[in-house]
């Protein structure tokens, strides 16, 4: 029977991260992937088809040079899927061909299959691709089987009318209408892309507030922006049922007794952890009801030898602080002592505008009681801005009243996720709202935003506000 140093489940970004950083500190390590393709959700239906799908929607539709160009502009008249999913495929080979080339590399083995506990520290294997099983065990293992739509009994994700975000791209055609059933970050994104298409999107959700963990302001703006897209919002609301409404029309019918009907009906409702074939009893171990699997801070679970990172262990579920999570799981099994500041880990949200974020919320420092004041600059300020036409966006600063340390940074509008790293290393290394005044800029770049942000904070408080000596410009 085959015995690694490190057995990894799921070839995702956090599964990825613990088998390379395992096989660098010199382990024998194997990683197994149920699905045909290595790269897990993220590659092959997640993260990386969605920014694709959401690049070419914005680039076939002219959608950021609208102010420039006029209302009517579009790259391609007559847009189809077939356009938009034609670069998703080209970038999803290109991707698994880069991890399949890195697990070589490192010399970790690869093993097609669904893996499922048999003890502590043994898992069997099937593949029903290569009709084979297989017994494997290990000093330690890794599960990163990531998540998984969630499909309740009610609904039915047929894939032709009704889809999940992982069926949405394989939509045939275009559609002239959609509903989307859950505003959360999935639900959002792809609202807004397809509004960006010119597709009438109706988004139903049973909050009255979207996306909580985000900046009130950056969310008003976003929910602002998406309405001028001619998006409805249906808060506080409760999809009851869904029906087929012949010739290709789906209906959703709402406690309220609304009726929304659309071409095409996304359901994005949460997902939940893809731990039902693991057979983690046999491990000692369990899930809760939404499959997720609790870990301390160095992300090991009840069994001090199995480690869970990515989706599979809840919050925040981005692919980047799931790369980290797996570096700290890999690490930590080997008695490398790693740490990762969770603080500093910056969130992108993929919609149109695009959001990033850093730090502290407006509402988690009123809640504590933190003196702050805020900095905004706005995309139409900014000469780059104008010269791309992406005059639609603002970038906050928050920073401590009296000693000017920044505390949070908030980014609505293009680039957002690129700009945010900036902020993130201000953040990191203690900088103050001095830095970014006294900081020179390329001119013209949206960067320079930050220097703007800073100067209108200047404006908001006084020498007598502070415990530090303002600085003298002459």
């Amino acid at each position: 029977m085959p015995h690694y140093d490190m057995i990894v489940i799921g070839s995702g970004p956090s599964g990825q991260r613990a088998a390379v950083q395992a096989a660098k500190l010199g382990k024998s390590v194997a990683i197994c992937e149920r699905r045909e393709l290595v790269g897990g959700v993220c590659v092959n239906t997640g993260t990386i088809p969605s920014k694709t799908f959401r690049e070419g929607a914005l680039y076939l539709s002219g959608f950021i040079q609208r102010d420039i160009y006029g209302q009517s502009y579009v790259v391609k008249e007559n847009i189809t899927m077939g356009d938009l999913v034609s670069r998703c495929n080209m970038v999803i080979n290109r991707e698994v061909d880069i991890i399949r080339h890195q697990m070589q590399r490192n010399q970790v083995i690869v093993i097609d299959g669904m893996a499922r506990f048999l003890s502590e520290r043994e898992l069997e294997i099937t593949s029903e691709r290569s009709n084979s099983r297989i017994q494997i065990t290990a000093d330690n293992i890794v599960i990163a089987v990531g998540t998984e739509s969630a499909h309740p009994t009610e609904v039915n994700i047929d894939g032709k009318t009704v889809f999940t975000a992982d069926e949405v791209l394989d939509m045939p055609a275009l559609p002239r209408t959609m509903t989307v059933v859950g505003g959360g970050v999935v639900g959002m994104e792809y609202a807004s892309i397809f509004a960006a298409l010119g597709v009438e999107v109706t988004i139903v959700d049973a909050r009255k507030r979207l996306l909580e963990f985000l900046d009130g302001e950056i969310v008003d703006s976003l929910i602002f922006r998406m309405r001028d897209m001619e998006c409805v919002f249906r808060l506080g609301e409760r999809v009851a049922r869904v029906d087929s409404y012949g010739q290709g029309r789906v209906v959703a019918t709402l406690d309220s007794g609304k009726r929304v009907i659309s071409d095409a009906l996304l359901y994005s409702v949460g997902r939940v952890g893809a731990t039902g074939d693991l057979n983690l009893a046999a491990a000692g171990l369990d899930a809760d009801d939404r499959g997720r699997i609790s870990v301390d801070e160095c992300y090991r679970t009840a069994q001090p030898h199995i480690y869970a990172v990515g989706d599979v262990i809840g919050f925040p579920s981005l692919a980047s602080t799931s790369m980290e999570q797996g570096r700290i799981a890999a690490c930590n099994a080997f008695g490398v002592s790693y740490t990762s500041e969770r603080s500093l880990f910056p969130y992108g949200i993929y919609s149109v505008p695009e959001i990033a974020m850093v730090g502290q919320t407006e509402e988690t420092l009123t809640e504590n009681r933190v003196p702050y004041e805020i900095g905004v600059a706005r995309y139409r300020e900014i000469a780059r801005g104008a010269i791309m036409g992406a005059t639609q966006g603002l970038l906050k600063l928050l920073f401590h009243r009296e000693n000017r340390k920044i505390l949070g940074v908030h980014i609505i509008g293009h680039s957002a996720s690129e700009l945010i790293h900036i902020g993130q290393a201000a953040l990191a290394f203690g900088g103050g709202l001095d830095y970014f005044v006294n900081t020179v800029f390329n001119y013209p770049t949206l960067a320079e935003a930050y220097k703007v942000a800073a100067l209108d904070g200047y404006n908001k408080v006084g020498p007598e506000d502070s415990e530090f000596p303002f600085p003298d410009w002459g």
